[in-house]
């Protein structure tokens, strides 16, 4: 959890996927390899998710039997695996490659 508040789209599907919807710009990083917002449109999410986003668990014994169950009934759009019945799921999926896509074509952000 704490990586996916504080951390970056690098190593977050849940920053990559609500910075995309929000509009940042997806910038290649380093070697560029690693896709990020950047400093500043990381912060700006962090922000963002620190106003807008809540956290909420459920403590269970087997959490990992509960994913696929969970998924199929209740109607999580911004999840994309396993969730292909969303009507959702598509728009998602091309608004993440199209945010891929265009950062290929900028230069490596420092």
């Amino acid at each position: 959890m704490r990586y996916h508040c504080r951390g970056n789209a690098a190593g977050s599907t849940l920053r990559l996927t609500l910075g995309c919807l929000l509009g940042l710009e997806l910038r290649r990083v380093g070697s560029g390899t690693r896709l990020t917002f950047g400093k500043a449109g990381e912060a700006a999410l962090t922000q963002w998710m620190a106003d807008n986003a809540q956290v909420c668990w459920l403590e269970h014994n087997e959490p990992w039997t509960m994913e696929s169950e969970l998924i199929s009934q209740l109607n999580l759009p911004l999840n994309l695996d396993q969730n292909l019945h969303n009507r959702f799921h598509d728009r998602l999926k091309e608004l993440r490659a199209d945010a891929r896509e265009r950062t290929r074509t900028l230069p490596i952000s420092a």
